[in-house]
């Protein structure tokens, strides 16, 4: 659901921003970290760029679906918290509010902790993050898709007394050979942070300057752009 849902939105609404943020800066064939990649969206933009891309996400499903589009590409099954890589990169990458799902400052220290360590001197590590603000267009409506095979429904919800968000998602997919629907259910939780937790989170794991910049200023639409920030951090040298 995630795969066929997400696939032609995030990204060309986030172009600009990415434009701007880490293409320009990037030499030819650059190696590029793709953290939290999913199944692949972002990845093959990198790989049509000529990048040498290695693409790091918890869950295998997704990976296995990335893998089925992207079979050249280095794609890994790891948790961001606890990153093991060989390589070190010219830049690192994670998009769509991926870092979000990071459920404690503490784990999300870890995390910029770790793709600290596998920049090269002089890299750089954007992302994106949603502030609260980002959160109140939640207004747990159901959000439909319907296609031949499958039918989705998305909502989402924010608890402001625990900063936390949560999508709530079921979808039904026809089933052969008699065609009936099966039932899935998934709830999938994010984190609010403040601007400045985020911020002195990296300046700890050992980035020197770290600017935050809103998704509209960078660019973005509006209806992506809204309580989305876009950061880049270099590490200390």
């Amino acid at each position: 659901m995630y795969h066929a849902l997400w696939a032609d939105w995030y990204l060309p609404a986030a172009m600009p921003a990415l434009e701007r943020l880490l293409f320009a800066s990037l030499p030819d064939g650059a190696q590029v970290l793709d953290l939290c990649c999913g199944s692949g969206h972002v990845t093959r933009e990198l790989v049509e760029r000529g990048y040498s891309v290695t693409g790091v996400d918890n869950s295998a499903e997704l990976i296995a679906l990335a893998r089925k589009e992207l079979p050249e590409v280095d794609l890994r099954v790891q948790d961001a918290t606890e990153l093991r890589l060989e390589k070190r990169y010219d830049a690192a990458l994670s998009t769509f509010d991926s870092l979000n799902h990071i459920l404690t400052l503490n784990a999300l220290r870890n995390v910029f902790e770790g793709v600290r360590r596998v920049l090269k001197e002089g890299g750089r590590f954007v992302f994106d993050m949603n502030l609260e603000e980002a959160y109140s267009m939640d207004l747990r409506e159901w959000a439909v898709d319907v296609q031949d095979q499958s039918v989705g429904m998305v909502r989402g919800k924010y608890d402001a007394a625990e900063k936390r968000a949560f999508t709530e998602l079921i979808w039904f997919v026809k089933t052969a050979p008699d065609n009936s629907w099966q039932q899935h259910r998934s709830v999938v939780e994010q984190r609010c942070y403040p601007l400045e937790d985020i911020l002195q989170a990296a300046h700890e794991a050992g980035f020197r300057h770290v600017e935050a910049i809103p998704a509209k200023d960078a660019g973005v639409r509006s209806d992506l752009g809204f309580g989305r920030v876009f950061f880049v951090a270099q590490p200390q040298e």
